[in-house]
């Protein structure tokens, strides 16, 4: 019987690693309020990185498909500011694969809510692990 969702029909075996990296490239929008910011109402540096680790989750776990840990965050440059009533697009991104770990790529862009542009404003690393049922690693791609 055919399937009711044609996209369905490429599973993780059957694809490419480049098709699958492709596929698991993730986006998240969101709008920054002043609960997230600091005295300076700028977003929380802290709140940025969960925001990014989240994004970086949702990836590793798209790509994979198994259960994912964060095992290291590498590197996070905060090259701007983020205020307070700005949105903001992280988008995360496989960039490498290994055996039983994959790093992934995290950028935060800013756009002003009424007026047109995006800036970088930060970007970082992630490792992540695939690990079984009795949290031992596994194989990222079976």
């Amino acid at each position: 019987m055919p399937s009711v969702f044609p996209w369905l029909i490429y599973t993780k075996t059957n694809m490419t690693l480049d098709e699958r990296i492709s596929a698991s490239k993730t986006s998240v929008f969101k709008a920054v309020f002043p609960n997230t910011t600091n005295h300076y109402d700028t977003l929380f540096g802290g709140t940025a990185m969960h925001m990014m680790d989240e994004v970086a989750f949702i990836a590793a776990t798209r790509f994979s498909r198994q259960i994912m840990v964060t095992v290291s965050s590498d590197r996070i440059d905060f090259k701007k500011s983020i205020p307070a009533g700005t949105i903001v697009e992280l988008i995360g991104q496989v960039t490498k694969v290994g055996n039983t770990s994959l790093k992934v790529n995290v950028e935060i862009y800013i756009e002003q809510m009424y007026a047109e542009g995006r800036e970088l404003a930060v970007h970082g690393d992630f490792t992540f692990v695939a690990i079984d049922e009795n949290k031992k690693p596994v194989q990222v791609i079976k």
